[in-house]
Order: C-alpha cells, then structure tokens, then sequence
C-alpha cells in the first residue's frame, strides 16, 4: 500500500518555486492566507498542504512549509512515478534546477547588474554573464 512520504529540500523561496513550476509547466493550486490545499493520493488519500502541483488526475505534490520557512515535498511517490513517469529524486531534481536558475536571477537583479548573456549547455546547465555600471 501506498503513502504519502515528506522530502525535504534547500527550497525556501516560493516565489521561485512558482516561477520554476511555470517553466516545467506544471499545474498547480495554492492554498489562501492560513488555509490548506487538499494533496490526493492513493485510493483517493488526501492530506493538506500550501500548495498541490498537480502531477496527473490521480497524484499531487505537497508543498508543506514548516515554521522557518522550509519547504518540503509530500507525495505518494509510488503513484507519481506510476502515472507521470517521474520518479522522486528526478521531479527534486528538475524543480531545484529551475528554483536555482529563478534564485541566481533574482539576486542578479537585486545587486543591479545587467544580463549579459545566457547559455544552456548539453548537461542541461545554464551559463550567465552579468555585468554592472560602476
């Protein structure tokens, strides 16, 4: 039998957690000031949650947030893989690639520079150059 099962990640921004969700264009839900979301699972589960990416009809992933901030990912991962293909450490592995990207940019911004250029390689990294006036 299934079960929801939390991960935790280095994630803390949710603002770059949409903007990677966006990307990968995943669906999701987020719950209103002090609410919940329901998060499905197995044989129709449900647990609550800030947020519900919605991975298929039958499977969501939990975005748990604990009092410093933390985020952690709640799934039944068995029926994510099952119906979306993804496997736990792979969806971890695609949203915190793209979180990262969101974060590095955001700071790029806060500190003033300028993109210069932006280059994706074959292993999937991203290359930026940035440049200031000063």
């Amino acid at each position: 039998m299934s079960h929801f099962t939390a991960v935790e990640t280095k994630i803390n921004d949710l603002i770059c957690l949409r903007r990677a969700l966006a990307d990968l264009q995943i669906q999701f839900t987020e719950a209103l000031a002090e609410e919940q979301v329901f998060v499905k699972g197995y044989q129709g589960q449900t647990t609550g949650a800030k947020m519900a990416i919605h991975i298929s009809k039958s499977y969501d992933i939990g975005v748990k947030v604990d009092a410093k901030g933390n985020v952690q990912f709640v799934a039944d991962w068995w029926g994510v893989e099952t119906t979306r293909g993804w496997a736990e450490d792979e969806f971890i592995k695609k949203v915190t690639r793209r979180y990262s990207y969101h974060k590095v940019m955001q700071e790029v911004n806060k500190r003033g520079y300028t993109l210069e250029s932006e280059e994706v390689k074959e292993d999937q990294t991203v290359q930026i150059r940035v440049r200031t006036w000063g």
